[in-house]
């Protein structure tokens, strides 16, 4: 069985339905279902009125007045007649239940002694009557004393207690609960001699603590009030019943709502009992306290897990502590949130579900204002009154703010409920995106109020600050927001004092702006902007007619020192209003073309260069950005062609372009008259502060000397100011004025029929357009002979390495060397310098491949060198350092025993090019490494009777030996050194040399000696194992 009575809503089987002696044990009796009794009092009458819980069904029980009698009189009647019904009205005595019920204690006793004294002389009369014997009137006493004695033993344990139980139901019933006392039940119980732990006596108790907690807790669909638990303390107390009975019967309350849930067959009162149950658990747990986890066996009883305990109370905790929000108002004083706290304890609610009702009451009494607020603002028919309503509802949320605040730092704050603090509006209704729109319109309302006398106090400013946190609106969003109404405030301040002559009369301007910034709390530099529109505003309404007049002028002059607007701003902002139509005329005139450029275009430009009153600076600024972006459209059409004379084409309708339009424009816009060339408007590269060239420079190449400076030309010049020397990269710059030379070299190129073509060459007037085209592009003197000497050095180069293409210059090629450079026209030093790089590149291959292949020796290289090759140019590090190590070992292993350091570790690494320190390391290395071998291939010769071998060895093995000094070395065979000692005795050595073998073949004086004697020893032949060479 799953009840799962406290969350979920499962039906059930119909389970066998569990009874209880205490709770209706008869089923004739009146109350057949879980009765719940609230008693209330009205002021017009008493009624007291009870509920059936099980079938939601109410009756009112009022007793009717009787004229004569007294109202406390029938008070009390209405109240003992409720309190009957509540505990199922008093019950009759049987006959004998009332002789007995009238009888005390004591003549109780006595009516038993009689009895069964009556009854021993009863059955000793009828014994002796019916035996006429002693032994049968002593028998017969006997046995009727016995059933005497059993009478009053039944009557005693029956009967009386029975009437103790009755007696106490009506002396229940007939008291209001409150008066009931601990003292009268246990009176009850003395007086009738049973205890209180008798069956019967206990039932009775038992039945009526169920009754009562019934009629406590509250009917359907009502909350509980929070006194419930005290009010079943009270009333377990005054009845003086035990925690495991009074629990027992809450256990049993509860068997009873999860019947009445599985008779119920609809969803919604299937609910209703979920929730009595819940409240049941609630008020069980508040009553019995920290053991009611041991007397409230929920878990094992209902099958319900912990968490669903834990859900229950919680919930009803929560629902009493909402109940006692509810009364706290935005007014709120210290001792209202002690009693708060109190309360929240008593409810068994944790900190922190109780600091989020409280955060979350808290904001819900704001967003009502919030709320307020809203609807005004958003009211067709709204009023001033009314809006003054929206600042005084955020007043109130201001003031309550800060009395949370105040409370929050107050002394016995830790007394205080949980969540005392600054309002916070996340987690509400205003806590998403749609809502904060209406936010940011309050917030901006209130910005406008603070504003409305013409300034901004300290104390508003501090207000909004606040707002802005309770709205939670972000620093840059609220400063936005101000900014906004403070900037309209401003204007209209600054339009009062311009009007009405206070600015103009002032005798500092920027103090008096900087003093009316800080009334209104407002940036500088935002008023700076707006003085800066304010001019743009009205040089904009100045130029709508094409010009400015000397008044506007003086006009805008006046303005721009009032609002102190610097001079380099006044010129951007003409320059952006001014600039713009100035710019629309420079296109108009551009998009006449070149037949188009008439005087009525003429004209227009020069009215428009004079008129806006634009710096001539400005104004050729202006037109070289439209006159670029034609020039980049030529420059483009000219890289999109497919051939070299369609290039060339383009870039001279481009050169045309500037002579015919650009030059014209220029003029123009500068005032002056294009029929007589100032020194501005001639192409007169000379004039170039930039790179100056030498004569001999122009006068180097025939090219060069067609298109220099100072050579007159023909026909229109064209000017130089726009150029394209900062939109187009050097390399593309220098490209395009390379295809136009190449163009006046070439000629112009005509393909015929079946594959042919005509070149037809151009004279020196192309060489003119070349020199305008420099101008165009903005190439410097330099760059442009740059270009000229870089084109014949390639025309040169690419002929040269066709001839001397095996790297060697003989008579001959030296001859068509000298009439290529006449034909090309570059200058003797370039041709000397490209044919040496040619002959050097060839012959580095040549030494790269000869040393790698070890084809070359230390003395051709000193020849090499001697001949003025650079070896450390044309040869690489690696390959010198490996034929250092050639020429090492070939000292090493060449048999004369000579090693000469001088020339080893300064000569050769100096011709090489190699360091010196690493070179001596090398020589190490390889001297150690041939120390050893030498020696064994001596051994080697010897058993070969090699003796020139053995010799030779021998002096690569001192050879080493001078490099490096070795130590005496060792062998497992000494006779074989004696017969090596004995062998280079007889080539003669030198003293020296035959010293310093002696010395590493460890042979001593004595028997170095005796083998110079025995020179003509034979060599021995024979054979021996192979040794092992040890140092």
């Amino acid at each position: 069985m799953n009840p799962s009575i406290l969350l979920t809503q499962q039906p059930s089987s119909h389970p066998t339905l569990l009874l209880t002696p205490f709770l209706n044990p008869n089923p004739n009796q009146t109350l057949t279902k879980s009765i719940t009794v609230n008693l209330r009092r009205n002021s017009n009458r008493n009624r007291y009125i009870y509920r059936y819980g099980g079938y939601k069904h109410s009756c009112s029980v009022s007793v009717v007045r009787c004229s004569s009698s007294p109202p406390e009189t029938t008070s009390q009647t209405e109240t003992n007649a409720a309190v009957s019904d509540l505990f199922g009205g008093k019950k009759e005595l049987t006959a004998l239940q009332s002789v007995v019920e009238s009888m005390s204690p004591a003549v109780r006793l006595a009516s038993s002694v009689v009895v069964i004294a009556g009854a021993v002389a009863a059955g000793y009369g009828l014994g002796l009557r019916i035996g006429g014997n002693r032994s049968a009137s002593i028998g017969g006493a006997v046995v009727l004393g016995a059933a005497g004695a059993g009478a009053v033993y039944a009557m005693n344990s029956s009967v009386v207690p029975e009437i103790a139980a009755v007696s106490l139901h009506n002396y229940v019933a007939g008291s209001d609960p409150r008066d009931v006392k601990k003292e009268d039940i246990e009176n009850i119980a003395s007086r009738y001699g049973v205890s209180k732990q008798n069956e019967a006596f206990n039932a009775e108790l038992c039945d009526i603590y169920s009754r009562y907690v019934l009629s406590v807790l509250p009917s359907d669909g009502e909350d509980l009030k929070g006194d419930e638990a005290d009010i079943i303390i009270k009333f377990k107390n005054s009845l003086g019943i035990d925690d495991p009975d009074a629990a027992a019967m809450h256990m049993e309350i509860g068997r009873r709502i999860f019947r009445q849930r599985l008779e119920t067959g609809d969803r919604e009162a299937d609910a209703q009992q979920r929730r009595a149950f819940q409240k049941l658990i609630y008020v069980s747990t508040l009553v019995f306290g920290e053991a009611s986890g041991f007397l409230l066996p929920w878990k094992r009883v209902f099958k319900v897990t912990e968490s669903q305990v834990e859900v229950a109370i919680r919930d009803n905790a929560q629902r009493l502590y909402a109940s006692k929000l509810k009364l706290i108002g935005q007014d709120i004083q210290p001792e209202e949130l002690i009693t708060l706290r109190d309360a929240q304890l008593q409810c068994r609610l944790s900190d922190e579900l109780a600091e989020d009702m409280f955060r979350e009451h808290i904001r819900k009494l704001v967003e009502a204002n919030i709320s307020t607020s809203v609807d005004v603002l958003k009211s067709r028919t709204r009023t001033a009154k009314d809006a003054r309503l929206i600042v005084e509802e955020l007043d109130k949320i201001l003031a309550f703010n800060n009395l949370l605040v105040s409370l929050k730092n107050h002394p016995d704050a830790s007394r205080f409920a949980c969540g005392v603090g600054p309002v916070s509006l996340i987690g509400g209704e205003y806590d998403g995106d749609r809502k904060m729109d209406d936010l940011k319109l309050l917030y901006r309302a209130y910005v406008a109020d603070s504003l409305s006398g013409g300034r901004m106090e300290k104390e508003k400013l501090s207000a909004l600050s606040q707002l802005r946190n309770i709205f939670g609106l972000g620093k840059r969003e609220a400063e936005t927001i101000a900014i906004e109404v403070t900037s309209k405030v401003y204007r209209k301040r600054l339009a009062e004092s311009v009007t009405g002559g206070a600015l103009e009369a002032a005798e500092s301007k920027a103090a008096f702006l900087q003093n009316l910034c800080e009334e209104l709390h407002f940036d500088p530099e935002k008023a700076i902007e707006i003085h800066e529109a304010i001019y743009r505003q009205n040089l904009q309404q100045y130029v709508n007619d094409g010009e400015l007049s000397d008044d506007e002028v003086k006009s805008l002059e006046k303005l721009q020192v009032m609002l102190c607007i610097p001079k380099q701003t006044v010129e951007k902002i003409h320059e952006d209003i001014c600039g713009a139509l100035f710019e629309k005329v420079v296109k108009e005139a551009i998009a006449a073309g070149v037949d188009g450029y008439d005087d009525d275009v003429k004209q227009a430009v020069r009215k428009a260069a004079y008129g806006l009153r634009l710096t001539r600076g400005v104004a050729m600024s202006i037109a070289g950005k439209a006159v670029r972006k034609i020039f980049i459209s030529y420059i483009q059409r000219s890289r999109a062609s497919g051939s070299r004379t369609e290039a060339a084409r383009e870039l001279k309708k481009m050169i045309a372009f500037n002579n015919l339009v650009v030059t014209e424009l220029v003029s123009d816009i500068k005032g002056e008259s294009s029929e007589t060339p100032t020194e501005d408007a001639v192409i007169d590269v000379e004039a170039k502060p930039v790179d100056e060239v030498d004569d001999e420079e122009w006068e180097s190449l025939q090219t060069l000397r067609k298109v220099k400076p100072a050579r007159m030309t023909t026909g229109k010049p064209g000017q130089t100011e726009i150029t394209l020397k900062d939109d187009l990269p050097d390399r593309d710059r220098t490209d395009l004025y390379k295809t136009y030379l190449l163009y006046c070299l070439t000629g112009e190129v005509t393909r015929v029929p079946f594959g042919a073509q005509i070149t037809t060459k151009k004279d020196d007037s192309e060489y003119v357009f070349l020199k305008q085209l420099g101008g165009i592009l903005g190439l410097t003197d330099k760059e442009i002979v740059e270009v000229h000497r870089s084109l014949a050095e390639q025309a040169f180069t690419q002929q040269a390495e066709v001839i001397l293409a095996d790297g060697q210059l003989t008579k001959a090629r030296v001859s068509q060397l000298n009439e290529l450079q006449r034909q090309v026209g570059l200058p003797s030093e370039y041709a000397q310098k490209i044919i040496k790089n040619i002959t050097s590149t060839k012959m580095a291959a040549a030494l790269e491949t000869a040393v790698g292949q070890g084809r070359l020796s230390i003395r051709e290289i000193r020849e090499l060198k001697g001949s003025g090759i650079e070896l450390d140019v044309m040869v690489s590090l690696s390959l010198r350092q490996n034929l250092f190590k050639k020429t090492v070992d070939d000292i090493f292993s060449s048999g004369t025993g000579e090693f000469d350091e001088v020339e080893v570790y300064e000569k050769i690494p100096e011709d090489l090019g190699i360091d010196a320190n690493k070179a001596r390391d090398v020589v190490h290395e390889l001297a150690r490494t041939r120390l050893s071998n030498s020696l064994i291939q001596a051994v080697s010769l010897l058993r070969q009777r090699n003796t020139l071998g053995v010799v030779s060895s021998l002096n690569d093995l001192l050879a080493c030996d001078k490099a490096v000094p070795a130590s005496p070395l060792s062998w497992e065979v000494p006779e074989e050194l004696a017969d090596l000692f004995s062998i280079y005795i007889k080539n003669d050595p030198a003293p020296e040399k035959l010293s310093r073998l002696q010395y590493l073949l460890s042979i001593d004086d004595a028997s170095a000696e005796a083998l110079k004697e025995m020179k003509d020893r034979a060599v021995p032949t024979s054979e021996t194992s192979e040794e092992e060479f040890v140092f």
